[in-house]
């Protein structure tokens, strides 16, 4: 009798599992892989803006890339790869690239030419360029650069993440020398005003507070907001600038390295971040990466200076 309960509770205990699994409902999404027909699409593309010969009798080509992905992007020439140059027949390694965006982030739409590098307080610019030893750029020579990007939110645990890979193809004979900057194509609501309250880590609110013009550049003052219960920090690291040039101003960091003040439970806290920029550019958008959602994963902001 006993054994005979047994098995008619193991037999139920078998239907209702049964009919438990009638009644899964697949989540959204995953009922089929889902295709984006649009991904060919969503690559960095790059047009050259001078092209000549060096002193030494080299070839020479000033570049301008601009982020299609449709996201905010971090891009560069494929390490340790030379660009390859086609010209009347003859294929040339150039061993000179520098084409990337200098470890920042470049918001999708935007265009650049060139990035700070070295030390924030006495950098120089770094132009997008290839050289190309001994050659000579004759009609329908082209020049094709490998690269490698990283998309979206930055999580400093998965640097990595959002991977794309791809090739810059560039006719030289297209010389483009009459580009706006930094905007290439405008996308719909990424361009944040200069009083957006943006909402950081444990809901904190991060707001610029004001932006002036110095002897070297700019400062900016930031103010953190903290609604919870306990002190704490927010980082943004030391944001860098684009304008009307295409370049990139402010060396990239890390971006929780820079010192922040705590800001107490309840309480706000400012501080302020300093960055080298020639007094006659103009058209500004600050590249703002506020830490989010978790500790060191960081979203971006364009936001909007163009009146500094």
């Amino acid at each position: 009798m006993k054994r005979r309960k047994i098995l008619i509770s193991a037999l139920l205990a078998y239907l209702i599992f049964m009919s438990a699994c009638v009644y899964i409902v697949v989540p959204e999404g995953l009922e089929k892989p889902v295709v984006d027909k649009d991904a060919a699409s969503k690559v960095w593309v790059a047009v050259a803006n001078k092209v000549e010969q060096t002193g030494a009798g080299d070839l020479r080509i000033e570049l301008t890339i601009r982020n299609d992905t449709g996201d905010w992007s971090v891009m560069e020439a494929a390490p340790g790869q030379p660009a390859t140059l086609k010209a009347g027949g003859t294929t040339t390694a150039c061993d000179t690239v520098f084409v990337g965006t200098g470890e920042h982030r470049l918001a999708p739409g935007f265009q650049m030419r060139g990035y700070s590098t070295g030390k924030n307080t006495d950098p120089v610019v770094q132009p997008l360029f290839v050289e190309c030893k001994g050659a000579s750029a004759e009609a329908g020579a082209t020049l094709s650069i490998d690269y490698v990007s990283y998309g979206g939110i930055l999580d400093y645990y998965d640097p990595t993440a959002n991977e794309l890979k791809g090739t810059l193809e560039i006719s030289l004979d297209e010389i483009a020398a009459d580009l706006s900057y930094p905007i290439a194509s405008d996308i719909e609501s990424l361009i944040q005003d200069s009083t957006v309250e943006i909402i950081a880590l444990s809901d904190n609110v991060i707001t610029l507070q004001d932006t002036q013009r110095t002897d070297t550049g700019l400062q900016f003052t930031w103010q953190n907001y903290n609604p919870t219960k306990f002190a704490l920090k927010t980082h943004i690291g030391i944001p860098p600038v684009i304008g009307s040039d295409g370049i990139i101003y402010g060396v990239a960091e890390i971006l929780d390295m820079p010192e922040v003040p705590i800001t107490p439970a309840a309480g706000n806290v400012q501080w302020t971040t300093e960055i080298v920029v020639p007094q006659d550019v103009s058209g500004l958008y600050i590249l703002l990466s506020v830490e989010s959602k978790k500790p060191r994963t960081y979203v971006n902001y364009a936001v909007d200076i163009t009146d500094k």
